[in-house]
């Protein structure tokens, strides 16, 4: 590997994930070497995750190794504070937890609605399962072509119901997209970035997502482009942000949200946070499915630990506001639903 670059990772484009922390790495200049492919790709000498997922970083160890790390959030917070300058994280504390919730928002909520599209409609798996072995390897020949890209329907097809994608939930999920194709481009009408004129990384995690929503899945593609165009738009502008120079005071005031980033909480709290809240009840319980209502209509699926553990770290951080943080926090999450998930947390 070459010591001369400061950040390795392995990836794919057809990885949200990767895609949202390759524009983090563009935007903060940190310079990186992506090697190109999934797990089973990367070079014998690299350490392996415990947790097959995209992207892997590999970070120098005190012992002159190297880890193989997972998990965006916890990475771009490490980025942070090992390359100093164009942070993506507000100062203000009360911007900073909201960035969380978003981020967090994006990460877990618009994926279901990401792998929902991707594997549910005939022409979606067929465009997948096509072109994603081919981000991989793009010399594989016809036939080991036909051949991979049938595993890989037939695995993620038969993973949909990881995200909570069924026959109960699918209206629940499509209604969501267009409510939030329709909230953010209102929004970005007077905002370029969610939380003001500067990048954070609930930017970056919503981009993930809407790289493969808006450029790759033919039906959410054609949506956006009926009902946000400006959303798509936006993507593309994100995708390689290292020549803006953001203002520092380009955050927006606590004080002064616009209704836009309140309609967006609303939608979080009107979908995400009900999930949320049964998943955690189901994991405690040791029940074996997770079972609500999501505005109105029956959602059904597995429990999922990691969303568990989702929650904790956001009522961690609501927990670590004090004061007028708190206070303030406490307002603006009044009557968006979010606030359910920190009362009994």
């Amino acid at each position: 590997m070459d010591t001369a670059l400061s950040v390795s990772l392995l990836g794919v484009p057809g990885s949200p994930y990767t895609r949202k922390m390759l524009a983090v790495l563009r935007y903060r200049r940190i310079p990186y070497r992506l090697i190109l492919g999934s797990h089973r790709d990367a070079p014998m000498e690299l350490p392996r995750p415990r947790v097959q997922l995209l992207p892997v970083f590999y970070f120098s160890t005190s012992g002159g190794g190297l880890e193989a790390v997972v998990d965006s959030t916890p990475i771009i917070r490490r980025l942070e504070s090992e390359h100093p300058g164009r942070s993506v994280i507000p100062q203000d504390p009360v911007l900073a937890f909201l960035n969380d919730l978003l981020e967090d928002y994006a990460d877990e909520w618009l994926t279901k609605i990401m792998f929902h599209y991707r594997w549910h409609f005939p022409e979606d798996i067929k465009n997948a399962g096509k072109i994603l072995p081919l981000w991989s390897n793009n010399m594989l020949s016809g036939e080991t072509l036909e051949q991979v890209s049938k595993s890989i329907i037939d695995r993620q097809v038969g993973r949909l119901y990881v995200v909570g994608s069924n026959e109960n939930t699918a209206r629940i999920i499509e209604e969501s997209y267009l409510n939030y194709l329709g909230i953010v481009s209102r929004h970005l009408e007077c905002s370029p970035f969610l939380l003001g004129s500067r990048a954070a990384s609930c930017d970056f995690a919503a981009f993930g997502q809407l790289t493969q929503l808006t450029q790759v899945d033919p039906t959410p593609m054609a949506l956006a482009r009926d009902h946000g165009p400006r959303v798509m738009a936006w993507v593309g502008l994100v995708e390689d942000l290292s020549g803006l120079e953001p203002d520092p005071d380009g955050w927006i005031s606590r004080d002064q949200l616009p209704a836009t980033l309140l309609q967006l909480l609303k939608e979080v709290g009107r979908t995400y946070v009900p999930v949320m809240l049964a998943n955690a009840h189901a994991l405690k319980e040791g029940a074996q499915r997770v079972e609500t209502k999501v505005a109105g209509k029956p959602w059904v699926q597995d429990p999922f630990p990691y969303h568990g553990r989702c929650l904790t770290w956001l009522r961690e951080a609501y927990e670590a506001l004090c004061g007028e943080d708190r206070r303030r926090t406490d307002e603006i999450l009044k009557d968006t639903g979010c606030d359910a998930m920190f009362q009994d947390g």
